[in-house]
């Protein structure tokens, strides 16, 4: 453990510390970084100069198009959250699927689906779905643990999702294009989506009393008017979504751009709404505000930290370490996984992806995963740190807008069965690559064996040059004049030296006491 001294692994001990004493993470990543930079300047690690990058790597943060997209897509899902727009899906799609039982259930799994491809935001799914869905399943009979359970999950789909705001920040750290990491992730969303369903589907068939279906008087009749509402709910989503997601995959626009792009949809549906207002505008703003310095904020602080660790050679330390486990990439994924699983309970997503994934993409890369896989699959796992108990954002926000008669306890207890879901779509990407490549844009196949290269004028087993015309002495290629090859460009050839007539007799040597003759 100590074959690479004692410093990296007391930096990082040291950042544990810091977090644990309820210290800022970025000041605290700043602070840990700055002050063993002076002890490896003290202690010879490095030189004075090394540290000279550190306020080119802060200009770069703060200069990076990339992160642009942070701002937009944030603003956007704050927006569309204050918009009405899943008000009306949900109430739609509700009544939809409420003549069969679990269908409200059914209904918040996909309306937070379609939430999570335009905000990206688990705070705005879950608190929405919260504050309508909530009451009214308990009013009809839905079990506490099962409702709550159910939209604190959907709301964490959100994650995975794209435009999710952990894969542009996973993308950034593992230097892989952002429209990649989305189309990575359509495959683990589609599974994330069906295993949901599958379990509503599995309770409504054998245990049908934890979530009854509506009264007629309340879901209404299934007509024309019905259908439309719904739609009249989907297809500017849809639009949306395609301005989002769909110029990104067609190459058509940056996903700055189509951050853009979405910021005016949100602006175009809000007004639909007859929503939009300056106070609307004026919130979203400071959400966006908030998030977005709290991101830069990190990311400086992490930069720090990790140039520093870098010069300790804990890079190094941490590939030493994690490249002997046992089972080779798969046994690596696994560790890396249980690992991130448990600093999930302590940390935001954000901070894991700024403070490990730096650590962990070098040793990834070594054993040959790729990295578009590996960023999809730590997203996976990334978003049960919304859900497990004690510590779950999600069940945070939860808990803030349910009554008081839904106890914590069912809360947590409702949450776990989600989360073992959610590991099993871990262990499904593990051992399924497939699920996120088969996404990924493939150049054709070309077998270097069969490449062959055919230069005119060359053939045979050896390298010659094809005649003069007319028999000359001189090798010409098509399209190209050489110069005589005894003698210089422009000149007469020397006449050739006549061979000896006795082939037995040498040549006499040539007379070095006067200086060559050109002709």
């Amino acid at each position: 453990m100590f074959d690479f001294g004692i410093i990296p692994p007391a930096m990082f001990l040291g950042m544990v510390i810091f977090m644990l004493y309820g210290f800022p993470v970025a000041f605290s990543l700043a602070s840990v970084g700055l002050f063993f930079g002076v002890i490896g300047i003290a202690t010879g690690h490095f030189s004075e100069a090394f540290l000279q990058a550190l306020p080119l790597r802060v200009f770069g943060i703060v200069s990076n198009d990339l992160l642009l997209a942070i701002p937009f897509f944030t603003f956007m899902g704050a927006i569309l959250e204050r918009c009405g727009l899943a008000e009306d899906l949900l109430e739609g799609t509700g009544k939809l699927f409420g003549a069969v039982p679990g269908g409200l259930a059914y209904a918040v799994i996909l309306v937070g689906a379609v939430l999570g491809a335009i905000t990206g935001t688990v705070a705005a799914s879950v608190i929405t779905m919260g504050v309508i869905s909530l009451p009214i399943m308990l009013r009809y009979g839905y079990n506490p643990r099962l409702a709550t359970g159910v939209i604190a999950a959907s709301g964490t789909i959100t994650q995975v999702i794209p435009p999710s705001l952990v894969l542009v920040v996973l993308a950034d750290q593992l230097g892989r294009s952002v429209g990649d990491m989305y189309l990575g992730a359509i495959g683990p969303s589609i599974l994330q989506v069906a295993i949901f369903l599958g379990f509503i589907l599995f309770l409504s068939i054998f245990r049908p009393g934890l979530m009854p279906p509506l009264p007629k008087e309340v879901r209404g009749e299934f007509n024309w008017a019905l259908l439309m509402k719904v739609l009249a709910g989907m297809v500017p989503s849809i639009i949306l979504i395609f301005l989002v997601l769909g110029t990104i995959f067609m190459g058509l626009a940056t996903p700055t751009e189509a951050g853009a792009l979405g910021v005016v949809g949100a602006i175009v549906l809000a007004a639909l709404h007859r929503r939009l207002t300056w106070p609307l505008v004026r919130e979203a703003m400071t959400s966006t505000m908030h998030i977005t310095s709290m991101v830069v904020m990190i990311l400086i602080g992490s930069t720090c930290f990790s140039l520093v660790f870098q010069g300790m050679d804990g890079s190094r330390w941490i590939e030493h370490m994690l490249s002997g486990i046992p089972g080779g990439p798969v046994g690596f994924l696994i560790f890396v996984n249980l690992f991130i699983f448990v600093l999930a309970f302590f940390l935001d997503f954000f901070e894991i992806a700024f403070i490990v994934i730096p650590m962990l993409a070098p040793v990834a890369s070594a054993l040959g995963i790729d990295l578009i896989w590996f960023g999809v699959l730590i997203c996976v796992n990334m978003q049960t740190s919304f859900m497990h108990p004690p510590f779950g954002f999600a069940l945070f926000y939860l808990r803030s807008i349910a009554s008081r008669d839904v106890k914590t306890r069912d809360i947590y207890m409702g949450a776990i069965p989600w989360v073992v879901m959610q590991l099993i779509l871990v262990a499904i990407v593990i051992f399924w690559p497939q699920s996120v490549t088969y996404w990924l844009n493939k150049g054709p196949a070309v077998d270097l064996n069969t490449i062959k290269i055919e230069i005119p004028g060359f053939g045979g087993n050896q390298l010659s040059l094809p005649p003069a015309p007319g028999g000359g002495s001189t090798p010409q290629i098509p399209g190209l004049t050489l110069p005589p090859l005894n003698g210089l460009p422009g000149q007469q050839p020397a006449p050739a030296t006549p061979a000896p007539a006795n082939p037995a007799q040498p040549a006499p040597p040539p007379d070095l006491s006067q200086p060559p003759k050109i002709n």
